[in-house]
């Protein structure tokens, strides 16, 4: 049988044959019906560095708030005779201890000028810092997002006098704002402490700590909800946000379901952003002095202490400047998974 020539104009008729089941089936291109969130899992997942940092995230974490409980140091004990150690040395005290057969855990990281062992102080400065960065990071979004949204949703005078009050806030100092508060509440606040058994755990977090929360809560909140602002505006002109208003849904509906959830890839790339400057911030007040009170420790206060001795302890500043570096590091590659992860407008 002679082949056909394929520059030939001539027709095939089996070309024009009805396609059979098995044809029709083999053009048919199916695709799981998935929600958001369990499609920007998935897409997470895929992503290899922002599930690394995830790992590392969940490491510190439990490095900070599990680890502790089975450490046989507390952060403010302080061991006698064992002042300025270095990492894995033992006192002399101790050194008669283990040879006369009893064990003695060994200070991984040293002890400081008070003979505190590093490693546990190092474990609870985490901890104080992850809370603050959390904690602070959820009020900024709660009260920016909302607050953004409102002013660029309704618009027109609303939008105007909103955002006269963000310009307003961005003028106060918050250091300023900070020590303010520090001097007016720290007797109010120990007094309330000392009277009610249900506020004890005022003492045991303290008034600086307490202080830089309300400055969060009062402060900081500004930027996320200028861009929050702005991203809304552009969302709202879109054609399934008339389409939502046309089939005669509520403003609280059309912000919920179709507002923030398309700028969720927003409002979680500056949520994980302001949890390191969270950390900078109550970083930068415990090594001023004004942060978290002792003998609690935090990042900030072993990095001021490391710096007095660094001449001749020079390994004191390693570990909080590293721990401090890799959180910061940690967060902004979480960050940046979870926006090409839950962005719809970077969906394929």
């Amino acid at each position: 049988m002679s082949q056909k020539n394929k520059l030939s104009l001539q027709l095939d008729v089996s070309d024009f044959l009805p396609a059979n089941q098995d044809e029709k089936q083999s053009l048919v291109v199916m695709r799981e019906s998935v929600s958001f969130w369990r499609d920007g899992i998935r897409r997470f997942k895929k992503n290899k560095i922002a599930m690394t940092s995830l790992f590392i995230i969940i490491i510190v974490l439990l490095f900070a708030f599990v680890l502790p409980y089975f450490y046989p140091y507390s952060y403010e004990q302080q061991i006698r005779g064992s002042e300025n150690l270095a990492p894995m040395q033992y006192s002399q005290q101790e050194l008669e201890l283990k040879a006369a057969g009893e064990k003695v855990f060994p200070h991984i990281l040293g002890t400081d000028s008070l003979g505190r062992d590093t490693m546990v102080r190092l474990m609870y400065g985490s901890r104080i810092s992850l809370l603050v960065g959390i904690v602070a990071s959820f009020l900024v979004l709660l009260i920016g997002s909302l607050y953004g949204t409102i002013a660029a949703y309704f618009g027109g005078k609303v939008d105007l006098i909103m955002m006269r009050i963000v310009d307003i806030i961005y003028t106060v100092p918050d250091i300023l704002i900070i020590i303010l508060l520090m001097v007016t509440l720290k007797y109010p606040l120990k007094d309330l402490a000392a009277k009610y058994e249900a506020f004890s755990w005022i003492e045991t977090i303290g008034v600086g700590l307490i202080c830089i929360f309300i400055v969060f809560s009062l402060l900081y909140w500004v930027g996320m909800a200028r861009i929050v602002r702005s991203q809304i505006l552009t969302i709202k002109e879109m054609e399934y946000v008339t389409a939502a208003r046309a089939m005669g849904a509520n403003s609280a509906r059309i912000i919920r379901k179709h507002l923030l959830t398309n700028a969720m890839g927003t409002l979680i790339v500056m949520t994980t952003l302001q949890i390191p400057s969270a950390i900078f911030t109550e970083s930068f007040l415990s090594f001023i002095g004004i942060g978290v009170s002792a003998p609690m420790p935090s990042l900030g206060s072993m990095t001021a202490q490391a710096i007095d001795g660094i001449h001749s302890y020079p390994y004191r500043l390693l570990a909080p400047a590293l721990m401090i570096s890799l959180i910061i590091f940690s967060f902004n590659l979480l960050g940046d998974g979870l926006r090409d992860a839950f962005d719809p407008k970077l969906k394929n």
